[in-house]
Parts: C-alpha cells; structure tokens; sequence
C-alpha cells in the first residue's frame, strides 16, 4: 500500500526441488542474478543436466519419487546443511504441498510460491469453487455434499441436467472423474470415481459439474506479491489434451476476442484477490462455443507452459518469482503488460504413440534440438542422458514465437522436422501431424479435438542398416540432424517419411 515501508529479504542461495527441464530452466534464471543454486537428485539423476548446471548438488538416495524428491523433511535438513535462503518447487512434486510450504515457514526458508493456506484450500476443488462463487467468479453449475447418497445426487443431476461430469474434490490430472450421460450411468460412475479418488488421493469425495459439451481449456496466468498489487499476463489456449493432460499450448488463444479477454482477464484478477494470492499462479477456465465461460481451478505454482506467456509477454516469470519472494512488488503493473505475437508450445515425450503412448526408456544415443530465431528449447536432457521408467517421460518443450500465429505453426513443424534424438521413441512425429491438422490450423478446437481428429502416426519398420549407419555417423559427429530424426522417429521433409518413398533423399 502507498507509503507502507517495504520489507524484503534478499536471497542468495535456492535449493530447486525438483528435476529435468523446469530444474535447468530455473537454475538458469537464478544464476543470472548471481543467486547460488543448489541442485538435488536421485540416483539414476546422478549425472543429470540439472545437477550438472546447478553450483552445487545433493544426493537424495533411492530411485523412486517417493524416496527422493518427495521427501519433505529431508529438504529441509539439505536446506539448513547448506545455509539455503529459498525453495523453488519448480512444478509437479511438492510444489502445491501445503505441508511442505508450512515446514518451509517453520524453518524461516522463503518457500517460493503462494502462502500455505492457499495451497491447501485451492487443492480442494470444492472449497475452491465456493470460494469463487461468493467472490463473484462464474462457476460451472453443480452440486457438491458430503458422501454419496444416490437419491440425493440423483435429484441433483436431474436438476443439473445431462450430461454431468462426476469429480473427486481432491482431484487432478483426469483422475476420479467420469462422463455421465444418461441417468442409468450414473450410480457405476460414482461408485468408480470414488474409488479412483480415494487410491490416488486418499479422499473419496466427489461432486457433480454440468458437462460443457466442446469445451476449451483457457488459462490466465496471474501474479500477486505481498503489497496489494494483482496482475493477469493474459491467456494461454491448453485445448489439445490427451487423456486429460496438454501436449500444445498457445498464446493468445484463437477463441479471443479483445473483449472476451478483458472479462475473461478480470475474473482471474477478482479470483487472485478473493484468495490473497501471491506469487505466480494460474486461473483455469472452460470456455463454451457462446463464449460464456467457467472457474475450473488454481494452479498454485509455476505452470509447465509458462513459457509460451514469457515469449509475447517478454517478461521472465521466475524473475518475477524471486523478486516477489524477497517481499519486493510486483515488477510490472497491468497498464505495462501487452501481448505481442503468438507462441506455441509441444511438449516432447519419450513415448510411442503407436503403442498407446507406451513410455519409451533407455540412453539418448545422440540430442540434437533445433535452433533459430524465435526458437526456444527447455529441456532436462542431452546426449547421453538416461531416460529412468521412475519419472515422467516429458523430455523438453518445444516453444516457438511467430508475427502470427500461422507462422508459429509453420515454425514450430519446422523445428520438430529438425529435433533430432535417437535412442527412444519420441511423440515428436504425432505432435507434427497435430499441427499440421487441418482443423488445428483453423483454431476451432477444443478438449475433444484427439478423439474426433484421430492423428495417424504408423511408420514402416526402419530397415537395420539405416539404424547402424545414422548411429555410426551420429557417433562420428558426421551426420545431420535430419538423418538421425529420420531413425528417432521423426518425420522430416513435411512429415512425409524417407523410408516410405522414393526420391532424391539422401541420408547424408
């Protein structure tokens, strides 16, 4: 407030709790303003790029998350061996542990996001919604309660009307939710979500959301500090998902209109205030075909695609963290914040997606990604990393910023056309196939764009030869990156495979 004295804590050294890309993505950031970086990694992390970028690392023994990058208390101890002024829990993990951010307090280290109440209360779906409710922010019709009587929720269904979405309050990720669409579903979808709920969360409550029938996913991302001040750095389009879980994400979203993004961008700043919301975060919303939309949830941490808003906003989100955490305000007011150009964003997994997306492990044999102007890889791997079955298989994102958003397209395939990693079996070729869709160009999608576009990404086997000479060359440092794409998986020349046609291809 105007004439309150500020009160801040510089911070000199920040333990990342986590791994891979977004470890290495913040590590960076930090070091550029000479802050020390303490990494922390598991055994089969031993020689991974974050520990290798990092001033300093830590071992955290054992192979499984539950072992390493989840233990709560031994972070701490790691923090005080260490004299660690901060925490950045990075994403996933414990970055929306309240318990964690609570041990972080106790122990006097700035745990870098927002406060441990609103982790808790943002984590409970229905305390979150009806927080959003009595603040004025549209939510989706529905009904919540305690357990799970069937004449109740029965009459409530009715009253919402089908088709119905049920949903586990503690909830994320798809999990301990089910599609009703007619009322003789209904009992088997409650019984099943809450199940699933209480496996994966330890909490069986459910509650009930009318279904919006070819929704978008749009989110805001918002930051808030500890003086007041509430910004929104506009939307990011997160509406190709696959099992519930974004594989491109964009800025700005082709669905908004300046005034949509106005109103839109209000409600997420009147969300942030109604929960005392500091440091960076995101408002998810749905958003239907008459442009009417919905509280879906908060985010209460970093976002995998924060990048895509760093790319046409110009601003360093994780700067804006740090300075935030030290207790300084807001590095930027509303009035200073525009969009400029469009970004898209492909997260790259090592997985098959002509075998249901099976996880794909082994040893990168060689890593190449593209570069150019307008071209940004955050990734946690290189050539020679080990890809572990212990952990998620995302291995880099793909972010690319064009004039428009038809040249971020044609950027984007071409730089996946050019991202060479031999040793896995990538998704590099399906996400081409999905931005060179048809429908996709025209910006009409919507969460459902997977299963009503199904991309067809069969390849003939690679013939042995091929394999070895690429290898060979790749070893020698002869190769390019096109030919060892053409053995990863990757589609070169337009998506159209060399192994299927005939021409003047040439490996090498």
């Amino acid at each position: 407030m105007p004439g309150k004295p500020i009160k801040t804590k510089t911070i000199k050294k920040v333990l990342i709790a986590n791994r891979g890309e977004i470890a290495v993505r913040i590590t960076q950031t930090l070091q550029e303003m000479g802050i020390t970086v303490v990494a922390v990694y598991s055994d089969p992390d031993a020689g991974a790029l974050h520990v290798r970028k990092a001033d300093e690392a830590v071992r955290l023994p054992g192979e499984t998350a539950a072992e390493t990058y989840l233990q709560k208390e031994r972070l701490i101890e790691i923090c005080k061996e260490h004299g660690v002024d901060a925490v950045h829990p990075g994403y996933g993990f414990l970055s929306e542990n309240a318990d964690f951010a609570r041990l972080c307090d106790k122990a006097g280290i700035v745990f870098i996001g927002p406060k441990p109440d609103v982790i808790r209360d943002m984590g409970d779906k229905i305390i979150a919604k009806t927080t959003m409710e009595k603040a004025g922010v549209p939510v989706v019709p529905g009904w919540s309660g305690a357990g799970i009587e069937p004449d109740v929720i029965r009459r409530e269904a009715d009253r919402i009307g089908y088709p119905v979405l049920v949903k586990a309050a503690a909830g994320g990720g798809g999990k301990g939710m089910r599609l009703v669409k007619k009322p003789e579903e209904l009992e088997a979808a409650l019984e099943a979500a809450a199940r699933e709920a209480q496996s994966a969360f330890g909490d069986a409550r459910i509650f009930l959301e009318k279904y919006i029938v070819r929704p978008r996913h749009v989110e805001f991302q918002i930051f808030g500090d500890e003086h007041g001040n509430v910004v929104h750095l506009f939307e990011r389009e997160c509406s190709i998902q696959r099992r519930h879980q974004k594989i491109v994400e964009e800025s700005p979203s082709p669905a908004l209109t300046p005034e949509l993004r106005a109103k839109m961008g209000k409600a997420a700043v009147k969300a942030a205030q109604a929960i005392g919301y500091t440091n960076a975060g995101t408002v998810e919303f749905i958003l239907a075909p008459d442009g009417s939309f919905y509280f879906l949830e908060v985010n209460t941490r970093l976002q995998v695609e924060h990048p895509v808003t760093e790319m046409v906003t110009h601003r360093d989100l994780v700067r804006a963290q740090l300075l935030v955490a030290q207790g300084e305000p807001l590095p930027f007011r509303q009035e200073d914040l525009t969009q400029e150009g469009h970004a898209i964003e492909c997260r790259v997994y090592a997985e098959d997606p002509a075998r249901n997306f099976l996880p794909s492990t082994g040893k990168l044999h060689h890593c190449h990604p593209p570069e150019g102007p307008g071209i940004r890889v955050d990734t946690g791997v290189d050539t020679g990393s080990a890809v572990s079955i212990h952990y998620d298989p995302m291995l880099a994102k793909l972010v690319v910023w064009g004039e428009t958003r038809q040249q971020a397209i044609e950027k984007a395939r071409w730089a996946l056309d050019h991202y060479a990693i031999l040793g896995v079996t990538t998704n590099i070729q399906f996400l081409n196939a999905v931005l060179g869709h048809p429908v996709f160009a025209s910006g009409d999608i919507h969460t459902h764009f997977l299963e009503e576009n199904p991309i067809r990404t069969d390849m003939q086997e690679i013939p042995p030869e091929a394999l070895a000479v690429a290898a060979l060359a790749s070893r020698n440092g002869k190769g390019n990156s096109q030919a060892v794409s053409a053995v990863s998986g990757v589609v070169v020349y337009d998506g159209t495979s060399p192994w299927l046609t005939a021409g003047k291809w040439r490996a090498f």
